[in-house]
């Protein structure tokens, strides 16, 4: 693939609104990706920690994006994904590294791993991916480059 292509998709998923609560940074490579957000009460449940829904966001954009830098023409798709919450977080930076580990024509299986700031483990990721009938081109933020 291209650099373009990586630097697109970055700016994509940067461009959703929904990315306002967290304030993400993606960067992008060849069949991998890293997803990087900060926790702190925004991202609380009633326990003073960081929901897990978060961390499936971690892991699933980390995953999807990596699939994705495979995938130069259309939309992936996430069709199952299974985590595992390890450890809890209440503030701090939260680090997903996605990668690639079977590449298919149609179909993609990815892990991701997340992590703080110092390293330590908070939960594991596995997904398996699917091209969608939705053209990059036709997506916006993505179009324009």
């Amino acid at each position: 693939m291209n650099e373009e292509h990586y630097r697109r998709l970055e700016r994509m998923y940067l461009s959703a609104e929904f990315n306002e609560i967290y304030k993400p940074e993606l960067r992008v490579s060849e069949g991998e990706a890293e997803v990087s957000f900060d926790a702190g009460p925004h991202l609380h449940h009633a326990g003073n920690a960081v929901h897990g829904s978060n961390y499936f966001k971690a892991l699933d954009d980390a995953a999807f994006f990596a699939v994705n830098s495979l995938v130069d023409d259309v939309f992936v798709l996430t069709v199952t994904f299974n985590i595992q919450l390890l450890r809890p977080i209440s503030e701090g930076r939260m680090i997903a590294k996605g990668k690639v580990v079977n590449a298919g024509r149609t179909v993609w299986v990815a892990d991701s791993t997340l992590v703080d700031e110092r390293g330590r483990l908070l939960g594991r990721g596995t997904g398996t991916f699917m091209r969608s009938k939705v053209a990059l081109g036709e997506i916006a933020a993505y179009a324009a480059g």
